[in-house]
């Protein structure tokens, strides 16, 4: 790829909502040069209240701290931080799931999982030669 372009389709992320979380976003698209946005599908502010998340003891030590948390509202001196896996593992799929379904190719899918079911017909019956009988 042209290291000049950038893809429209934001990348998604799933990470703790934290100081450090929030700058992997900034510093993926630094990085990569090919992703103008990335998309936080979780963990966000939002999600750590509606889904009424535990915060847990933020790094004192990290510099981005002070940012972040007057971003958000937080007191600058109480970090905190909520770790992704705080989230119900079916919610965490449900959401993940949801940020993705309008990139699937349904026809595309639809052709592919046929021909894993082929394939898997085609091992099945390589196998059933060698059921019982000793080998060929």
């Amino acid at each position: 790829m042209d290291s000049n372009r950038t893809l429209a389709v934001p990348r998604r992320m799933v990470g703790d909502f934290d100081c450090s979380g929030a700058d992997i976003e900034r510093d993926w698209v630094a990085r990569t040069s090919c992703w103008s946005k990335v998309e936080r599908v979780a963990l966000t502010n939002e999600q750590t209240q509606a889904y009424e998340l535990p915060a847990a003891a933020g790094k004192r030590d990290d510099p981005r701290w002070p940012a972040f948390a007057r971003r958000y509202g937080f007191d600058v001196d109480r970090p905190v931080q909520w770790e992704v896996e705080a989230l119900e593992p079916a919610e965490l799929q449900r959401l993940v799931l949801e940020a993705v379904e309008s990139h699937v190719d349904r026809s595309r899918l639809a052709r592919q999982l046929a021909e894993e079911q082929r394939q898997r017909r085609q091992l099945a019956d390589f196998l059933r030669q060698f059921d019982g009988s000793g080998g060929s």
